[in-house]
């Protein structure tokens, strides 16, 4: 469980939670608390870190950026950690095989900024030092996020790449409160990641019910391309509890009394 309700972000621009997906170094945790402040950061999650927490090499690699540290909430689960959130990327530079958005650190930037300038609170996942996000994980965004790197050596290390996002974030956001919505951007709150998985676990269980996940060494990939597809469609709350209620319907609820027609 989370150590934490969600809090209020502070200043004029809004701006997005960074989440640590199983962290396993307490300086590499310091050292991306340090590049968040740097930008104006402050708002961080960590996912099952492996060292306990707090972490006093954290501490000491944050140097000035303390603050991020003893404000940060940790989670058993990325689920947990996103449940309140809307639009989420995933921060990874290798070929998922998936069929998801990709965007650049500037383009997702653009999107975040219009999210959260309409009170939607959004984030950026980034995945363990030695294996990044797994590919569990990285369904559970909308998008992914990809640093343009040199192809023959491409691998940034965490802390890296905390700076490069949140770099591009100060510089796509710095100065401009009277920021001004895109046309294409001004679209309905889509669903928080707490409601989409509430809904991905109900259909799946009514299909694991019916045996239409099968067979069973399938399963984990048939579940990864449906979930990459609701994504894709990019659901409101209102449209995911209509698509609950179509599932009920479908799999032995109470049929609705028709009217006598006499009436």
């Amino acid at each position: 469980m989370f150590s934490g309700g969600p809090k209020p972000v502070q200043g004029a621009m809004k701006t997005p939670v960074i989440i640590l997906a199983n962290p396993q170094i307490g300086e590499n945790i310091g050292a991306a608390a340090r590049a968040m402040l740097n930008f104006g950061l402050t708002d961080l999650r960590l996912v099952n870190p492996r060292e306990a927490w707090p972490n006093k090499k954290a501490e000491a690699m944050a140097v000035g950026a303390v603050s991020v540290l003893e404000s940060a909430r940790v989670f058993a689960t990325m689920e947990e950690a996103i449940a309140d959130l809307g639009l989420v990327f995933a921060t990874t530079g290798r070929d998922r095989l998936m069929a998801k958005r990709v965007a650049t650190p500037d383009e997702a930037v653009e999107e975040l900024v219009a999210e959260l300038a309409q009170d939607r609170p959004c984030g950026v996942m980034f995945g363990a030092e030695r294996m990044g996000l797994t590919n569990d994980e990285v369904i559970l965004a909308d998008a992914i996020l990809t640093v343009p790197t040199n192809p023959k050596f491409a691998s940034l290390n965490l802390a890296q790449s905390v700076a490069v996002v949140a770099y591009e974030w100060f510089k796509g956001t710095h100065e401009r409160p009277d920021f001004k919505l895109p046309v294409k951007y001004r679209r309905a709150a889509l669903a928080n990641k707490e409601d989409l998985i509430g809904f991905f676990e109900h259909i799946e269980g009514e299909l694991d019910r019916t045996e239409f996940l099968f067979p069973v060494a399938k399963r984990p990939a048939m579940v990864q391309n449906m979930r990459n597809m609701w994504h894709r469609a990019a659901l409101t709350y209102q449209e995911v509890q209509t698509l609950r209620g179509m599932v009920r319907a479908l799999t032995g609820g109470k049929k609705r009394r028709k009217k006598d027609e006499s009436e």
